[in-house]
């Protein structure tokens, strides 16, 4: 990375560690050419899918997230804006969190497989979904 160089700041919903983990060009290039964002509830949904048996997402994203990521956790703003953009959308409820978490923390482009964060419409955020 050259010096001086400004990342991107984008934001990372639980689908992309799964892109990671399974190759994606795209995942890979953002995880090189952006500074990451994602919502405490991507931790625990990685989580609990490795609970249920699907561990390599979540040992990959595990050491992603401790060295790299910026961790946004859901307090007062968030769920104001989640329940703003949840009632708007219909979006479900954890999505309509992760999304506000991440566009609280200033993120213009979010990266997912879930095809809820298309619903949202704002000038200037890009939802990429990069299953499609």
């Amino acid at each position: 990375m050259p010096k001086g160089k400004e990342l991107k700041l984008v934001g990372a919903d639980t689908g992309f560690f799964y892109c990671l983990k399974d190759g994606d060009q795209t995942a890979q290039e953002v995880l090189q050419d952006c500074d990451i964002v994602v919502s405490i509830l991507t931790v625990f949904e990685l989580r609990r899918a490795a609970l249920k048996g699907n561990k390599s997402a979540w040992y990959q994203a595990q050491k992603f997230l401790e060295k790299f990521a910026t961790i946004m956790d859901v307090n007062k703003e968030v769920a104001e804006k989640a329940a703003k953009i949840s009632h708007g959308t219909g979006m479900p409820a954890i999505d309509s969190l992760i999304l506000a978490s991440l566009l609280t923390a200033g993120c213009k482009h979010i990266y997912t497989t879930d095809s809820h964060f298309e619903t949202y419409k704002k000038k200037g955020i890009k939802i990429i979904n990069l299953k499609t």
